[in-house]
C-alpha cells in the first residue's frame, strides 16, 4: 500500500507515522509518502486524518507501478531529458572498460562528433573469471570524469559493490547496477539514499516480478531516479549470448511508470547482430539504448567480440533517426 499524506504534514510527524505503520517514509519532493507491503489492503484507522490518498496493489510492484503514476517518470541525465511525455529516446555509447586515456579518449571524442550525450565505460568490472581485466578501478573513474570535463558529456559507469557508490556519485553522473548485483541488498538500498539517476539492469535469470522489486528497494529508500535495463536472459539457445527479452520490454512499458532502456550488445554478444537488434529496440519506442562501442573491438580486454568499431556506431545511429521520427520519438 502507498499512503499519499497531505502536503501538511511535517517530516517528525511522518516519521512517527511510519513508525507505526511499520512502513518506509519518503518525501517525494511535494509530500510525505509511506509505503508498506501489497499484503495491506485497508487503510490503517489512525491514518484517516493524515492521508489524502492511498493506493493497494496487487503485488510489490507499487512505486513503480502506472496504478500509482501513470505517466513515465522523468529523470533529468545533464542537460537531456527522458520520460515524463518527452518522447526522448537517449544513445548511450562507449567502451566495455575503461582501458586507457587514450581509448577513453578516443570514444569520447566520437560520442561528442555524433552528438551522443552520455558515455559508458565500466571502471569496476565484476567478471566471471578472477583472470579476465577487472577494470581499472578508481583511475579509470577519474579517466572518465576528465572525459566529461572535456567533452560536455555526461558519464555513466557500473558499481561492483556498495563501497564503490559514492565514488561513482563523485566521478560519474549514473551509477549502472550490473545484471550481477541486481539482487545485491547492499547497492539497492546504498542507492536508494542516493540521489544520482540508477541504471538497474535486469539479472540474467530473472523474472519480471523479481526485477521490478529490485527497482523498488531503489524507490522505497527515496530515489525516484530508477531506469530499468533489459539486456538479455538466458534461454536454451546457444548460438547468442543470451536472449533480448521484448515481451518482457513490451509488459514493463504497459506496468510499470519507469524509463527503459535496452542493451543489445549483451544480448546479442556478436557484433554482427547489434544493429538489427538496436533498431528493433528503438521501434519498440523505448526510453534509451546503450551499445557497446570500441576505437579497435579486436584489441578490447573484455566484451571484445560484441562492441562495435567506431564507423559501424556511426552508421548505425544515421539508421535510428528515421525509425524513431516514424513513431513520433526523438534520438538524443
Amino acid at each position: 500500500m502507498i499512503i499519499n499524506l497531505k502536503n501538511n504534514i511535517e517530516e517528525s510527524k511522518a516519521q512517527e507515522l511510519a513508525v507505526q505503520a511499520e512502513a518506509f517514509c519518503i518525501f517525494d519532493g511535494a509530500k510525505y509518502v509511506l509505503i508498506n507491503s501489497s499484503s495491506v489492503k485497508e487503510l490503517p484507522q489512525f491514518l484517516e486524518g493524515y492521508t489524502a490518498e492511498f493506493f493497494s496493489f496487487d503485488n510489490d510492484l507499487q512505486l513503480g507501478s502506472r496504478k500509482y503514476l501513470p505517466e513515465t517518470r522523468q529523470i533529468q541525465i545533464g542537460n537531456v531529458q527522458i520520460g515524463g511525455g518527452t518522447n526522448n529516446t537517449m544513445v548511450i555509447g562507449g567502451p566495455c572498460s575503461v582501458e586507457s586515456e587514450e581509448q577513453i579518449k578516443s570514444s569520447a571524442s566520437l560520442m561528442k562528433e555524433l552528438g551522443v550525450n552520455i558515455l559508458r565505460a565500466g571502471a569496476y568490472k565484476p567478471r566471471t573469471s578472477p583472470y579476465s581485466f577487472q577494470g581499472l578501478g578508481l583511475e579509470g573513474l577519474k579517466l572518465l570524469a576528465k572525459m566529461r570535463d572535456k567533452y560536455g558529456l555526461s558519464i555513466i559507469t557500473e558499481v561492483r559493490d556498495a563501497t564503490q557508490v559514492d565514488d561513482i556519485i563523485e566521478y560519474a553522473d549514473i551509477i549502472q547496477i550490473g545484471a550481477k548485483s541486481m539482487y545485491d541488498h547492499g547497492i539497492l538500498k546504498k542507492c536508494g539514499k542516493a540521489k544520482q539517476p540508477v541504471l538497474l539492469k535486469r539479472g540474467f535469470g530473472t523474472t519480471l516480478q523479481e526485477f521490478v522489486q529490485a527497482a523498488e528497494f531503489i524507490l522505497s529508500g527515496g530515489n525516484q531516479n530508477v531506469m530499468l535495463c533489459e539486456r538479455g536472459i538466458r534461454t536454451f539457445e546457444t548460438k547468442t549470448r543470451f536472449t533480448l527479452d521484448l515481451c518482457g520490454v513490451a509488459y514493463l512499458k504497459e506496468h510499470t511508470n519507469l524509463p527503459v532502456v535496452l542493451d543489445p550488445s549483451h544480448a546479442m554478444g556478436y557484433a554482427y547482430g547489434v544493429a538489427d537488434l538496436s533498431r528493433a529496440c528503438v521501434a519498440m519506442g523505448v526510453d534509451g539504448l546503450i551499445v557497446e562501442v570500441h576505437p579497435n573491438p579486436k584489441i578490447a580486454k573484455s566484451d571484445a567480440s560484441q562492441q562495435l568499431n567506431h564507423d559501424e556506431f556511426r552508421d548505425l545511429l544515421a539508421t535510428l533517426h528515421p525509425i524513431a521520427n516514424a513513431i513520433g520519438r526523438k534520438i538524443i
